[in-house]
């Protein structure tokens, strides 16, 4: 796309319906940051100051006809110790994670006039997200199963629109709430597939590895950002946190946490405290 603003292109992504493709050209894209000269070529390229719209009955996300969008309560839960279940569980992770690459990008193109550092960040972060997916999904055929094979639910889509006139909501609620929710989550899903003992559960522990590695980093750049944010404003972060969970309706999240993963990703003993209710 020449011609073209890498925020222009990031948008471009975003709407792409195709999996395989977006995840594709969100490495692209990001090697296309990296192939900037110095800063100031850098800045030009993103100019992040231009407002943006999606071309006229675009679609955003684009995405493809499956899988099926339930509720969240309507995901069927199945075992692990079975193919079927095994590759559930895989499917639904491989959702997480092409979510997260449209989250990335949205935050690309949407919000005009941030450093040059926060576009850089998202864009990283939706080159590694489309990694995660290529993994998981490569890992999810290889049991004879694809991606749209099982219903999923929309969630971290949803709080991404309720978000999207407010900066300082998205990066509160969508990274350091909705993903962070993966580093609790994911040693406890690591340590059950341990128990199922298969080739292909053990491999699915070492593409989580992967996954968990990267997401701290992530979770530590919602949360650079959200300080940062809050700093700009004159906010309290953890007295405007409750503000916006409030507000957009954020599930509160229930124990156990992985506080050295959280401690990592930048929360304070304070955040970790609130999470327990104190």
């Amino acid at each position: 796309m020449p011609g073209t603003s890498l925020r222009e292109r990031a948008l471009h992504t975003l709407c792409i319906p195709d999996p395989g493709h977006k995840a594709q050209a969100a490495l692209v894209l990001w090697a296309a940051l990296g192939a900037c000269a110095d800063a100031d070529r850098c800045l030009d390229a993103l100019r992040p100051n231009d407002p943006l719209n999606p071309a006229p009955g675009a679609p955003l996300p684009g995405r493809p006809d499956r899988p099926a969008l339930v509720p969240p309560m309507d995901v069927p839960h199945r075992s692990p110790f079975t193919t079927d279940g095994l590759a559930a569980l895989l499917h639904a992770v491989c959702h997480i994670e092409f979510n997260a690459i449209n989250l990335a990008l949205d935050a690309v193109w949407r919000f005009a006039g941030m450093p040059l550092d926060f576009y850089r960040d998202w864009l990283r972060v939706a080159a590694e997200e489309a990694t995660h997916f290529d993994l998981l999904h490569t890992h999810l055929q290889s049991l004879g199963f694809h991606y749209g094979d099982f219903p999923a639910h929309d969630g971290l889509w949803e709080m991404c629109v309720k978000t999207q006139h407010d900066i300082t909501a998205r990066m509160a609620l969508v990274p350091r709430t909705l993903e962070a929710r993966g580093l609790d989550a994911t040693p406890l899903i690591q340590a059950r597939l341990r128990k199922v003992n298969t080739p292909a559960a053990l491999r699915t522990v070492e593409i989580l590895d992967v996954i968990l590695r990267d997401e701290i980093g992530h979770v530590a750049i919602g949360n650079r950002w959200y300080g940062w944010l809050c700093a700009q404003q004159g906010l309290d972060p953890l007295a405007h946190y409750r503000v916006l969970s409030r507000t957009h309706n954020a599930p509160r999240l229930k124990p156990p946490f992985n506080d050295a993963a959280r401690r990592e990703a930048g929360f304070s003993q304070q955040e970790l405290d609130y999470l327990l209710g104190d």
